[in-house]
């Protein structure tokens, strides 16, 4: 106000600082602990954990109290998508009772700075004050009026997607993959692999593969010691494998990390031991140019890692209902970004989703088309999960599968397989999930 005061002010417009909470200086997270607070003058609980350009938001919000000005900030989508949105926006929302207006949806910003080549944005335009104007989204420029718009620029009700310890719905529990915290030492490389064998012939019994996001979408070979319940007499007689076991001893003792150090008691195997007799398997990054994210079935011969998620005990109709556009919609909507791909959540996108009710007919119906769609992949032995996904080079009878899938499961929601738009499968994903959360705490 000691630029202008805000009874002359009209609009605020600004292009804050992109910079996001794990990138932030002490300076800077101090910054919005001090702004972000509640009545008490208390950070919320979620200050710690959302980016800078929150801050701006925050002090149009308390600037525009009790005035008719009006705000419209482009800003990283960041702040519309994933965890950020509760944490951002719910305090704006319950504090001071703003409402968006106007929203552009991601687009890509080239800019002319030599150290970053282009951002994904958002524009938001929001108030205090009552506005009558038609509310309107854009996408790609094109303008579309709508009742509401919320803070994940969903024509929806106001509903703010929290992290979730276990899922809304009966289903199976998502979990982690193993997190190797070795060094690289029980890990055999693809380049490695017939070195080491050949060196020691007896550990092949004790080899398996090892998957995260980049091994399971495209199909590549990497391979781990799997020790777990190893006998210790056979183990000492592997040179190879003790040299192994040694230097990931090694390397977890040397580690500044008190949690770390404790694993060198157990360095022959991974920090957890996750391996599921069967799974379905849900990379954590995907790239935003695929229709579908890549999920399939894995067994205990293939030990995955930190980077995807695993679902043991789902069975054919979970992983039916997991890769169809409904949930894919949903996805798309609730997950964070890293750049402008996909990163799949369990805490925000699995445990959050509402199942459907199917009847039997309807569930044995997804199981149908769910297996037609692994038939299908099937028919391209030697292609990789990301041949076979790329829009362009999708094969036929695999995309038939899933447009076959997608309509079960919509039949199964009682959506409308003619007439519904992904936005709209959102809206009423996002009533179902107000129902749920409603019930769950009455």
């Amino acid at each position: 106000e000691s630029i202008v005061p805000k009874h002359r002010l009209s609009y605020i417009m600004g292009n804050p600082p992109f910079v996001g909470y794990s990138l932030q200086t002490e300076e800077q997270k101090k910054d919005i602990l001090s702004i972000y607070v509640d009545e008490k003058g208390k950070p919320y609980k979620t200050a710690g954990k959302i980016d800078y350009v929150a801050g701006w938001y925050y002090k149009a919000a308390q600037l525009m109290q009790n005035t008719t000005i009006r705000t419209a900030l482009v800003s990283t989508n960041s702040v519309t998508q994933g965890e950020q949105v509760a944490g951002i926006w719910k305090p704006l929302y319950d504090r001071f009772g703003i409402h968006i207006d106007f929203a552009h949806r991601t687009f890509r910003w080239d800019n002319e700075a030599s150290t970053q080549a282009h951002v994904h944005c958002v524009i938001v335009g929001f108030s205090i004050a009552e506005n009558n104007a038609p509310r309107k989204l854009f996408n790609a420029d094109r303008p579309q009026v709508v009742k509401n718009i919320n803070a994940y620029l969903v024509d929806a009700d106001n509903v703010f997607i929290g992290s979730r310890a276990k899922p809304i719905c009966a289903v199976p529990e998502m979990t982690t993959g193993n997190r190797p915290a070795d060094g690289g030492h029980l890990i055999i490389e693809q380049e490695d692999y017939e070195a080491f064998i050949k060196a020691e012939p007896s550990a092949v019994k004790y080899i398996k593969r090892l998957m995260g996001s980049v091994e399971f979408i495209n199909n590549k070979k990497r391979w781990c010691l799997w020790l777990v319940g190893a006998n210790p007499a056979e183990i000492r007689r592997m040179p190879a494998v003790m040299e192994r076991i040694e230097k990931c001893r090694e390397d977890r003792l040397n580690s500044p990390d008190a949690g770390r150090r404790k694993l060198a008691d157990t360095p022959m195997t991974f920090r957890e031991t996750l391996n599921p007799s069967e799974f379905i398997v849900v990379p954590k990054v995907s790239s935003e140019k695929r229709r579908y994210v890549p999920m399939g079935f894995l067994d205990s011969q293939t030990i995955c890692t930190d980077l995807v998620f695993v679902i043991p005990d789902a069975t054919i109709y979970h992983f039916g209902v997991l890769t169809s556009n409904v949930h894919m919609a949903w996805m798309r909507v609730v997950c964070g970004r890293l750049k402008s791909d996909y990163r799949y959540s369990k805490d925000i996108v699995y445990n959050n989703f509402p199942w459907p009710s199917p009847t039997e007919a309807q569930r044995a119906k997804i199981e149908q088309t769910a297996q037609s769609i692994l038939n299908a992949r099937d028919l391209y032995p030697n292609c990789s999960l990301a041949d076979l996904y790329d829009e362009v080079a999708m094969p036929p009878e695999l995309r038939r599968a899933h447009q076959q899938n997608d309509r079960a499961v919509m039949q199964a929601y009682g959506f409308s397989v003619k007439d519904m738009t992904e936005s709209s499968c959102v809206a009423e994903l996002m009533k179902m999930y107000q129902h749920l959360t409603e019930k769950r705490y009455k």
